[in-house]
């Protein structure tokens, strides 16, 4: 069952996303993806207070610089359709079970990313868990 509501396009814009931030990190690194974007819609608080469906996440300004290349721009493949509805029906993986942010750095993670913990790496992703003070909310769900 849907942790949050995707009709067929939103699961082809998820996948697009999947595919244009993570390819290169694998099925994986493509659910980390989709991990951290489902949690940015359900979580409701820090830089995504009001955001409420897939386009409204994926479309929040600077939320994601794949938007910005064309490979984003491409049809989505049946593969990555697959991953996004694994992500939309909410399985999750560590290290972005809870995370709400993560970024290629060009080396080591830094211990913070906006005053958020490091929570993991994987491949060239770190990944970020928001505070129970910024979004106690994110560890009630699902």
């Amino acid at each position: 069952m849907a942790v949050v509501k995707a009709r067929d396009q939103d699961i082809a814009l998820l996948a697009r996303l999947l595919r244009a931030e993570a390819e290169g990190e694998g099925q994986r690194g493509m659910m980390l993806v989709g991990n951290v974007g489902i949690n940015r819609i359900i979580s409701n608080c820090s830089d995504f207070k009001g955001i409420r469906t897939i386009p409204q996440m994926i479309y929040q300004p600077h939320a994601f610089e794949a938007l910005i290349h064309g490979y984003f721009y491409q049809s989505a493949r049946d593969r990555e359709r697959r991953l996004a509805r694994r992500a939309v029906n909410g399985e999750r993986f560590w290290p972005a079970k809870f995370s709400l942010w993560y970024f290629k750095p060009s080396g080591n993670c830094p211990e913070t990313w906006y005053n958020q913990p490091l929570v993991g790496r994987y491949k060239s992703h770190c990944f970020y868990e928001p505070t129970a003070e910024t979004c106690e909310h994110i560890y009630q769900t699902y």
